[in-house]
């Protein structure tokens, strides 16, 4: 168990970590975002589909939450230490520095990330605890009798500052993704190192992938597509 706890400790275990941790959070956000398309199936198909989660699925899906809960924590840590210590490495800046390929997906990462991190928490209060309730509906049901998460969706995305803080955050979600999948799959030797950010195909195709499928959501209830 020494090793583990060494390689905790070093650089390279902490990208490895973040890496890890980064990739666990894809693919939880690449499935929820398939169960979120369903809405353009209609009310009935998007209500069932939830109802499913919060019933056979119940704790299988709780389970996946506390794994992606202890990844993005774990994630948020790594990302804070490895910040601190390049900061101790170079407190001081480079007088000169020369000309590097970056991007802005790059440049955006650590103020996206706490963008991102406060959208989760605000997420989570909104759709699956209903302790933020904007819309005024969480606690209706449909036909059925079961929690109407599909009007939930609509009047909420009705809502211009819900609407739009959402299609803000899945903006930066997409840049996070472009940079994040890339880097994680460089850090695992998985991707070759390029300078060229056009060459990251896979990464850009996830994140265009992910950011599209979210987007359309409220895009669809704007347009009155979903309704």
């Amino acid at each position: 168990m020494r090793w583990l706890v060494e390689l905790y400790r070093s650089t390279i275990g902490k990208k490895i970590i973040m890496a890890v941790t980064g990739l666990i959070g894809i693919a939880f956000v690449f499935l929820h975002m398939v169960g979120n398309l369903q809405v353009f199936i209609g009310q009935n198909k998007f209500d069932a589909y939830a109802a499913l989660l919060h019933g056979p699925l119940a704790e299988l899906l709780w389970v996946a939450r506390a794994v992606l809960i202890a990844a993005v924590l774990l994630h948020v840590l790594m990302a804070w230490q490895l910040t601190r210590r390049a900061r101790a490495a170079r407190p001081v800046d480079y007088r000169m520095r020369e000309a590097q390929v970056s991007t802005l997906a790059s440049r955006t990462m650590r103020w996206g990330g706490v963008l991102l991190l406060v959208f989760i928490v605000f997420h989570i209060l909104h759709f699956t605890v209903g302790a933020i309730d904007p819309a005024g509906v969480f606690h209706d049901t449909d036909a059925l009798g079961r929690h109407d998460i599909y009007g939930d969706v609509v009047a909420s995305f009705r809502i211009w500052w819900v609407s739009g803080f959402y299609l803000l955050a899945m903006a930066f979600l997409g840049l996070h993704l472009f940079h994040g999948a890339w880097s994680s799959l460089r850090t695992l030797g998985v991707a070759r190192p390029s300078d060229h950010p056009l060459h990251r195909r896979i990464a850009a195709a996830v994140a265009i992938a992910v950011w599209l499928g979210f987007t359309l959501v409220p895009l669809g209830v704007i347009a009155g597509i979903v309704h």
